[in-house]
């Protein structure tokens, strides 16, 4: 099954590091992501992202200074068709301290998650494989729907 059926009727969290390959063009993610992106785009796919994400995607383009690249990851990290870009909230951050609790996750790893969890996404696309899935949360990883 692919990445796009195993998605399908499902409100999708979309991680940072998928903006990332996205924008810039990794191989082998990107096709995959293109697809996915558009389907996003056009509204036949939901998804959330946090706003984090946007802090998360322009570090590079601010290291690098490069307007061009900054200018592209804002465009990417903006609420629009089927995406919500959604801010961090005194109750994520709570989640996300319960869920750091209980982990080993990293406090931005929780933000998204918890983020995921209050906006009733019941699949977390990522592909950092040191975020595993959750009750209620189906954990993706995009190198498994990717082409090898």
């Amino acid at each position: 099954m692919g990445l796009i059926e195993a998605l399908k009727g499902h409100r999708t969290y979309i991680d940072a590091n998928l903006f990332i390959y996205a924008v810039e063009q990794v191989a082998p993610f990107a096709a995959v992501l293109d697809t996915l992106f558009r389907q996003v785009a056009s509204g036949a796919q939901t998804a959330v992202t946090s706003e984090l994400t946007l802090a998360e995607v322009l570090v590079r383009p601010f290291a690098a200074t490069s307007e061009q690249d900054r200018m592209a990851f804002e465009r990417a990290v903006r609420t629009q068709g089927g995406l919500r870009v959604v801010p961090v909230s005194r109750g994520i951050l709570v989640e996300a301290a319960r869920l750091r609790a209980s982990t080993r996750l990293k406090l931005p790893d929780a933000i998204h998650l918890a983020t995921a969890m209050q906006y009733e996404c019941p699949v977390f696309l990522t592909n950092d494989t040191r975020i595993r899935t959750l009750p209620g949360l189906d954990v993706l990883y995009l190198s498994d729907y990717a082409p090898t």
